[in-house]
């Protein structure tokens, strides 16, 4: 225990924790800017955190970028790992931070395999076969009702302004902004994310599932979509910049 308290009271701990927010910060400005891109004409790229870890592979010192992502990423799976082990934190807050280690992982693993020249997953591949059983689609149900859960969180963080929990100091009124909004359309998009897999398992349609490419893409086909997708896509820019402000005044 000893060890891990001095580890997090160490300098490079409380260094790798800012860069790996301000990793995620850019990923979700990258996210948005292929939004963008989408509501206003066309993008071969995905409107999601593969897309956005492509695009930064086609900028000069990709590779290098995207090991720090990668590194960056893990090193916040770290904190919220430690933070489980020896934080006095209550229930919510220890299912918060497991969810985050998992969203953490994820992200460290993907831009890894971009940095290595891996390819995206096999979600919809996946989810076809898991539909070809009646509790294959009653677990996909299961898995939107979960991603749904999770985007009504996100919304109650905005609304309460519950985020500003995880800052230390003086939280400035631009700072509550960025995150409210940021945390609004992260919402919204894992409402949407979460509705079109239980609908598609509903209807067998395994096409209609997806992540966040499929969810933003969908929004673009409703009525004023492309004005839909642009507000999605700035809210998403906002959540980004808030983690830069989060990288300077984190919890640690």
């Amino acid at each position: 225990m000893r060890t891990a308290q001095k580890a997090q009271n160490s300098r490079l701990y409380s260094v790798a924790i800012t860069v790996g927010l301000i990793a995620y910060g850019v990923v979700h400005l990258l996210i948005a800017w292929i939004a963008l891109q989408l509501a206003w004409g066309k993008s071969s790229e995905q409107a999601d955190q593969q897309g956005a870890l492509q695009e930064l592979a086609s900028k000069p010192f990709g590779g290098f970028l995207l090991w720090v992502v990668a590194i960056g990423m893990f090193a916040l799976v770290i904190w919220k790992a430690l933070e489980l082990a020896y934080g006095h934190l209550d229930t919510e807050k220890k299912v918060s931070s497991a969810g985050r280690a998992v969203i953490y992982l994820a992200l460290s693993i993907s831009a890894a395999r971009v940095a290595m020249g891996s390819g995206g997953g096999q979600q919809k591949g996946m989810t076809a076969k898991l539909m070809e059983s009646g509790p294959g689609r009653i677990l996909i149900v299961v898995v939107g009702l979960v991603i749904i859960g999770v985007g009504i969180r996100q919304l109650y963080k905005s609304y309460t302004k519950k985020f500003t929990e995880d800052l230390t100091g003086g939280v400035s009124d631009s700072t509550i902004l960025l995150g409210r909004l940021g945390y609004a359309a992260k919402g919204v998009a894992f409402l949407v994310v979460g509705g079109l897999f239980a609908v598609a398992a509903i209807n067998y349609d395994p096409e209609k599932t997806g992540g966040l490419d499929t969810a933003l893409r969908t929004l673009k086909e409703q009525p004023f979509g492309s004005v839909l997708l642009t507000l999605m896509a700035l809210g998403i820019a906002c959540f980004g910049v808030y983690c830069f402000v989060w990288s300077r005044n984190a919890k640690k």
